[in-house]
């Protein structure tokens, strides 16, 4: 009889125990210590920042090689603020990294990435802004073309409008919306125009 009720005291304090919430033994040290198995490697990885993602590939940035000798100038963070306008304004028009290059370059030639006000005696008719546009051509108010979203997607507009400019040397695509007088000049910045998108493009 002694034995009997021992076993069901033991019995009756184990069942209190485990109600209670009392648990010893491995379930208890099982239940007290959290997975680390709740935050996979692909949800560590999403959370990477933006920007490290890849840059855009140079055979993109220049489908064919560069033509002639290439120019390079210090940019001061005016103009790479210029340029970073440039590139926000063509991934808003839904252009592909070609499109920025091109723009930068002509731009580069054009103001050295300034978006320049009128130069009175020295400016060239009423060209105004980073690719010197000219209101009497069409292309804008002066404030407009000073804007550099609105000017670069005037720029872009123009270059949609010109058949296979995604195939064409750099130079003859800038050449046939800007219709300069120095038609060869855009091809000596292709190279810094491509390193600016290269760099900021996914910035």
């Amino acid at each position: 009889m002694n034995t009997m009720l021992l076993r069901k005291s033991i019995i009756g304090i184990a069942g209190l125990a485990f109600t209670s919430g009392v648990i010893a033994g491995p379930l208890a040290h099982h239940e007290a210590t959290p997975s680390t198995a709740t935050t996979p490697a692909a949800v560590v990885q999403a959370d990477q920042p933006a920007a490290q993602a890849a840059k855009p590939d140079m055979s993109a940035l220049i489908p064919h090689d560069v033509q002639g000798a290439q120019s390079k100038i210090n940019l001061n963070d005016e103009q790479v603020a210029d340029a970073k306008a440039i590139i926000a304004a063509t991934k808003k028009a839904g252009l592909p990294e070609r499109a920025a290059v091109i723009s930068i370059a002509t731009s580069l030639q054009e103001s050295k990435l300034e978006n320049l006000g009128h130069l009175g005696d020295q400016n060239d008719h009423d060209s105004l802004g980073l690719f010197q546009q000219r209101p009497s051509s069409g292309w804008g108010t002066p404030e407009q073309i000073t804007d550099p979203e609105y000017a670069t997607t005037a720029f872009l507009k123009g270059l949609k409008q010109v058949d296979g400019w995604q195939d064409m040397p750099l130079t003859k695509a800038a050449q046939t919306v800007q219709v300069s007088a120095y038609p060869d000049a855009y091809a000596q910045w292709e190279q810094q125009a491509a390193d600016l998108v290269a760099q900021h493009w996914n910035n």
